[in-house]
């Protein structure tokens, strides 16, 4: 179900402000590039004010009514002059951006105006990224675009400066834990799903998927063995870790699950109880904590934080794992 204005305002009060500021004195700009992490609304909030333009009897002048023709069209994916781009595999290609020129030549089919997005527009190939820039450079001004990314630091300073950017701040843990309780998500998975994700389809998804719950217990084993000695560390990687955490996002959420282990640690020497995420491990953290200085409890988290750095730089995963489990063990950091 499509989220209405007032939801997403809740999400993301700065970037509906400008949204409606701009709807109001009808100076909505031809290219809009959303950007911010995955799940903070970025879709969400395209669609919106696509149907926010389209809407046959809009709310105060700006919110859509959610209930006319071309808002149900929007919302079910299938309005005629709302067109949306994804990747096709890896990358958005030439031939796309081509065709999205070719649809826009034309005329509106139901409306004067039309609305296109582009999702992941970092990863437009160097020939659709030129194409998309023609585009920009000669605007119909019944045309609205809107870039999406997660990547800002991908696009291009030319298609950039075509645009009006409105940055997505990541969604407070607090809001999303409370969103999670709402569904049903127990109290244990909903903390830890809150500071794992900003996506509350990707979290719920997680929540009942086994993978996530054979997940923990592996990353608390690895933990265990690490104050033990690397020989073990280095067979549970290879008996447990290798064969559960394959792909690169399964990965990067190993390393996140083990980095709030460390923080749980931080957080009880600090007397923050409250704040840990792992509830039902509660009194094994107490003792853990008993036994490491904070100096090295951050030494550690920045030793993963690193580790998450070149995994995304695409290192290969078993020597960055490998290396990873060495570095927390080394200086006899765990006393």
């Amino acid at each position: 179900m499509a989220l209405d204005w007032d939801q997403l305002e809740k999400i993301q009060p700065t970037v509906l402000k400008m949204v409606k500021n701009s709807l109001l004195k009808n100076r909505v700009a031809h290219a809009y590039l959303l950007e911010g992490m995955r799940g903070t609304g970025k879709r969400e909030i395209g669609l919106l004010t696509a149907k926010a333009l389209l809407c046959l009897s809009p709310d105060s002048g700006y919110k859509p009514c959610e209930s006319c023709v071309n808002c149900r069209r929007i919302n079910s994916g299938n309005h005629p002059d709302v067109h949306v781009v994804e990747p096709d595999g890896l990358s958005i290609k030439k031939h796309q951006i081509k065709e999205l020129q070719e649809e826009f030549s034309k005329k509106g089919v139901e409306s004067s105006r039309k609305v296109y997005m582009v999702v992941h527009a970092d990863k437009m190939s160097a020939s659709a990224s030129n194409s998309l820039l023609k585009f920009l450079e000669e605007p119909n001004s019944e045309t609205v675009a809107f870039l999406l990314t997660e990547q800002f630091q991908q696009i291009l300073p030319t298609i950039l400066s075509r645009c009006q950017i409105l940055s997505f701040k990541p969604l407070h843990p607090k809001a999303l834990l409370q969103q999670l309780e709402e569904n049903g998500v127990d109290a244990q998975n909903a903390r830890i799903l809150a500071y794992l994700t900003n996506d509350l389809n990707e979290a719920i998804t997680l929540n009942g998927d086994d993978w996530f719950a054979q997940a923990q217990k592996i990353v608390l084993k690895l933990y265990e063995v690490l104050k033990k000695n690397p020989l073990e560390a280095m067979v549970t990687l290879q008996g447990d870790w290798y064969q559960h955490f394959k792909e690169k996002e399964q990965i990067d959420c190993g390393l996140d699950l083990l980095l709030l282990i460390f923080k749980d640690l931080l957080y009880i020497q600090l007397d923050k109880s409250e704040q840990i995420v792992y509830l039902k491990y509660r009194e094994q953290l107490e003792q853990f904590a008993l036994k490491v200085s904070a100096r090295h409890l951050a030494d550690q988290m920045a030793a993963i934080l690193d580790a998450k750095r070149r995994l995304s730089a695409n290192m290969n995963p078993q020597a960055l794992m490998e290396q990873l489990v060495l570095k927390l063990q080394e200086g006899s950091l765990f006393v």
